[in-house]
């Protein structure tokens, strides 16, 4: 059974830091692109974040230079290291995992960027 199980979501405030962790299973976590989307509510879905297979990475431009992403293949886990927040960084955020068509998604942890 695929799993994409987020962790790390919680209220900052502007500033600070938060890390996001996705563990996945089910599927050859090693070989996928992963990423990270947001939403926020009344907003369009965007994303945030992609890493590929061989570890490069690609940002959204309102996020470059704050957030970084990372993917450690022995844990079957990436992870979003997000500093410098800000209230407009305040979204659901969802892990996904995408092999050619196949795409497998997490639940969304909430993250609230407030003072």
């Amino acid at each position: 059974q695929v799993q994409l199980v987020e962790s790390g979501g919680g209220l900052v405030q502007p500033g600070g830091s938060l890390r996001l962790s996705c563990a996945a299973s089910g599927f050859t976590f090693s070989i996928y692109t992963m990423g990270w989307y947001r939403q926020a509510p009344g907003k369009q879905r965007e994303l945030v974040a992609t890493i590929s297979r061989d570890g490069s990475t690609n940002y959204a431009d309102s996020v470059k230079g704050r957030f970084t992403m990372s993917r450690d293949n022995a844990k079957n886990t990436v992870y979003l290291q997000m500093n410098s927040l800000k209230p407009e960084d305040t979204a659901h955020y969802y892990c996904y995992g995408r092999l050619l068509t196949r795409e497998y998604w997490g639940q969304g942890p909430q993250v609230t960027v407030s003072s």
